[in-house]
């Protein structure tokens, strides 16, 4: 099937700092209070939150998989930038040979943003993958994103 570049945008009613230190730098705080029926907890199990850094997300049953680990691969503070590659994740990566997410926070209208982000995988030969699944994956993302949005409005103090 080859390698796929998928595009996707949100546009939030709070700022790009918010989101990005919200979604970015502390996902394993706000996550599990806010997705609290798919994600258990989110721990870092290697790093500071910069460039190497490793994260594993522990799922609820929700999911036909327990966890799935992420590695951060680059991360721009300034301009609200980062990267990262999921290393580990049952049965997905059994299909992959690499999947990663480019987050971009952009400013966007008086104290706007708008979250770009661009996933980038490679089926492995002979792996069956349903366009369904990929159009399921993109919803969920921009679900998340969405849900954090919200609360950050109802929360005008949160990550400012």
């Amino acid at each position: 099937m080859g390698e796929f570049k998928v595009h996707r945008s949100f546009t939030a009613r709070v700022s790009p700092s918010r989101m990005f230190k919200a979604i970015v730098l502390d996902a394993h705080n706000i996550c599990p209070k806010l997705m609290f029926s798919t994600i258990d907890s989110i721990e870092i199990l290697q790093g500071d939150g910069d460039v190497g850094t490793i994260k594993q997300i522990n799922l609820t049953e929700a999911y036909p998989f327990r966890h799935a680990k992420f590695r951060i691969d680059a991360i721009d503070k300034d301009k609200y930038e980062s990267k990262i590659s999921l290393i580990e994740c049952g049965a997905v990566m059994e299909k992959l040979e690499y999947i990663t997410f480019e987050l971009k926070f952009e400013g966007h209208g008086l104290q706007g943003c708008v979250c770009k982000i661009t996933s980038e995988f490679k089926i492995k030969e002979g792996a069956d993958i349903q366009e369904i699944d990929i159009e399921l994956a993109k919803d969920r993302a921009l679900s998340r994103f969405e849900l954090i949005d919200a609360y950050l409005q109802a929360h005008p103090d949160a990550y400012t």
